[in-house]
């Protein structure tokens, strides 16, 4: 069963908060809190203790026990389909995957766009991954409407001002065909990939994202997925500072 997470709104009292993350239900919490295995920023947390947005929240060992098996899966998500609150009409990934569990995706892929994206039960990840300030790379193929010439490479590369005046972060881009491009972001703004062609006076035709950190695409098809598993969850894990 694909889910949406509930999104956090600061300050959260701390038994929410872990239960939002499923770590523990709320009661399963104070219980841990009771026990002294909940710290906030370093310190013990007691009942009724909040989480501001930013502060460490460390689950201690005996925690362990309620843990249920954690799944991290790479899914190939097709065009046409919306990752997260869909509209009345609209198609969701729940619609055409149904994994048996209740998981749900981290981070946003366009409706229009295609590709990598990250399925999970384990709430502790979504932070880490999608922390601004992370520089986690995510690397597309990208086709437009018109030739791909180099001043449009280099303005790419150096930063682009959006329609909102903000100017993107410096990025890798490179030339793969007539009307293509990739190009590796470490930031992740609303469309931004969209948003910097239109600045040029290119429009995207297909985007198709390969890559987030070290997990790849591969050779996954529209609707498929596969399980992070060994070497591969382990380098995704290690990146984002997590164990298993």
């Amino acid at each position: 069963m694909l889910r949406y997470m509930e999104s956090i709104e600061y300050p959260i009292r701390i038994n929410k908060y872990l239960a939002l993350k499923q770590i523990a239900s709320r009661r399963e919490a104070d219980r841990l809190i009771q026990d002294k295995q909940i710290r906030i920023n370093g310190k013990v947390a007691i009942v009724g203790d909040k989480v501001q947005k930013g502060d460490s929240v460390e689950v201690g060992s005996g925690a362990k026990a309620l843990a249920k098996k954690r799944i991290y899966l790479a899914f190939c998500k097709p065009e046409g389909i919306v990752t997260h609150s869909p509209e009345r009409g609209q198609r969701s990934i729940a619609d055409i995957f149904d994994f048996g569990e209740r998981i749900f995706p981290i981070g946003r892929l366009d409706k229009d766009s295609r590709g990598l994206i990250i399925l999970t039960n384990d709430g502790r990840i979504t932070d880490k991954l999608l922390n601004p300030d992370s520089g986690h790379e995510k690397e597309y193929i990208i086709r437009v409407d018109k030739t791909v010439n180099p001043e449009f490479i280099d303005a790419m590369r150096k930063g682009v001002k959006l329609d909102d005046g903000y100017v993107t972060k410096k990025c890798v881009v490179e030339s793969t065909g007539a009307k293509q491009f990739r190009i590796i972001l470490k930031e992740g703004k609303k469309r931004q990939i969209r948003r910097m062609c239109e600045a040029l006076g290119y429009e995207v035709t297909d985007l198709l994202r390969i890559r987030i950190m070290d997990v790849r695409l591969r050779d996954l098809r529209a609707g498929e997925f596969r399980q992070l598993k060994g070497a591969e969850l382990q380098t995704f894990l290690q990146g984002i500072g997590m164990k298993e």
